[in-house]
């Protein structure tokens, strides 16, 4: 029987069978407190004496949880393609494989090959994306929230801008347009009413103060009924009589025209940049289905200014993160939208995803499952509002039990009218036969 005397010292642990081989330093951390918690629980009385191969057992538990990883894969089931919350979009792997070879060497980064000397970074992507939206210049950050505190600090620092009091947007986390604007040393002129904003508030408010007229997408909310906004083109051309610049902080931006008609409402990068705007910017792990990144296109003398702005150094991206866009902008231009998982899941048909439940189902059994038609949206603060068919299969069962053991298989669907639902939307074809066992797993096949 062991007791408080023949609790082990410390330094065994390190030469115990188990625990061969691991970090010293980790293991003496690990047993230090689990030995304390043994001897406490002795010194209460709540137990008599104690195992040592499971003490050991139990150093060797913590210290290889230490290193699993903490971020890791799930099955998205809930329909929602840019889901926030798990990740946005998706990287193929072929793109991924393509931006390794740069990745995983050294590179020309910042190496200016031709000269020999000291090079830009942005001028890397900037080719491809120039050519692929038309614009003069493009600069790219770390996010879309970057993209606005730099332009809005560069050029309208101590200065009024004037917004829509219908686009002081939210999004998730926090982020406010005004709380932007206040920390970016920009001064917040509104105007207008939340639902009703005219040309004429924006004309109204210009005085020789105002260095900006500025619209943003209305991205994750809608008004509906008596409302009105002013569209971009008018806005430019308000700037442009009076001198100012116009910015568009559009969140998300997409090349391609949308499906189930989600573009009737909202404008192309094509179309806006057709407006010839001083600068926009957009995120570039939205509709653009790339990496996170803040990508800001216009003028090539505001571009120069941005870039000379002490800032950008805190807001740049890394290699990874211009690899990887390049990688995405040359499948744009190749038109290899298979290459682009995020246009490629809301591309699909609903004959299609209905194919793919139907086999599903088939190996799982009718008395498990059903095939449900049902709606989704886009998420990850795109196309507000907007509704798309998707097609879902209904797991037969009590729904919140149900979303719980499937979460627990890190499989994450969502749960509608009391029934728990696999939506086929955002189901990658190459996790359908894992997706199948781990039904088989819960449910059985009947």
């Amino acid at each position: 029987m062991n007791t408080l005397r023949s609790l082990p010292k410390v330094d065994k642990c390190l030469t115990h069978p188990l625990l061969e081989g691991c970090n010293a330093t980790l293991v003496m951390k690990i047993a230090r407190t689990k030995i304390e918690e043994v001897r406490q629980t002795l010194l209460s009385h709540e137990m008599e004496s104690f195992d040592e191969e499971a003490l050991m057992r139990e150093i060797k538990k913590a210290y290889d949880a230490l290193f699993q990883a903490s971020l890791k894969p799930l099955i998205n089931a809930t329909g929602v393609i840019l889901h926030t919350n798990m990740g946005r979009s998706l990287i193929s792997k072929t793109l991924l494989d393509r931006a390794s070879e740069v990745i995983c060497n050294y590179s020309n980064l910042e190496y200016n090959l031709e000269m020999g000397s000291r090079g830009e970074r942005y001028e890397h992507v900037s080719t491809h994306l120039k050519e692929l939206l038309n614009v003069e210049d493009v600069l790219v950050v770390n996010n879309n929230a970057s993209a606005v505190f730099l332009i809005l600090n560069t050029f309208a620092k101590n200065q009024e801008v004037v917004v829509s009091r219908g686009e002081l947007v939210e999004i998730g986390g926090s982020f406010r347009i005004p709380e932007v604007m206040k920390q970016s040393g920009a001064l917040l002129c509104e105007v207008g009413a939340t639902n009703k904003t005219k040309i004429n508030d924006y004309e109204g408010a210009i005085n020789e103060n105002t260095a900006m007229l500025m619209k943003v997408h209305q991205s994750n909310f809608s008004i509906e009924g008596f409302s009105e906004d002013v569209p971009y083109e008018k806005l430019k051309e308000v700037a442009s009589q009076n001198n100012l610049l116009d910015y568009y902080d559009l969140g998300s931006g997409y090349v391609p025209k949308l499906p189930y008609n989600l573009g009737n409402r909202e404008h192309s990068l094509e179309e806006i940049l057709a407006c010839s705007p001083s600068l926009i910017s957009f995120s570039g792990d939205k509709l653009f289905g790339s990496v996170q990144a803040g990508i800001i296109a216009g003028r090539a003398d505001l571009i120069a200014k941005l870039k000379k702005n002490q800032l950008l150094r805190m807001l740049r991206v890394d290699k990874i993160t211009l690899s990887l866009l390049e990688e995405s902008i040359k499948a744009y231009l190749k038109e290899e939208w298979e290459q682009i998982p995020t246009l490629w899941l809301l591309f699909r048909s609903v004959e299609e995803l209905t194919k793919r439940a139907a086999r599903v189902k088939e190996k799982i059994g009718a008395g498990a499952c059903e095939i449900v038609p049902s709606e989704t949206y886009m998420g990850g603060g795109t196309l507000p509002n907007r509704r798309f068919p998707t097609v879902t299969l209904h797991i037969k069962g009590k729904a919140t039990l149900l979303e719980k053991k499937f979460r627990e298989s890190h499989v994450i669907g969502r749960i509608e009218n009391d029934q728990f639902l696999l939506d086929f939307r955002t189901i990658l074809p190459s996790v359908e036969e894992k997706l199948v066992h781990i039904i088989e797993t819960i449910v059985g096949k009947k």
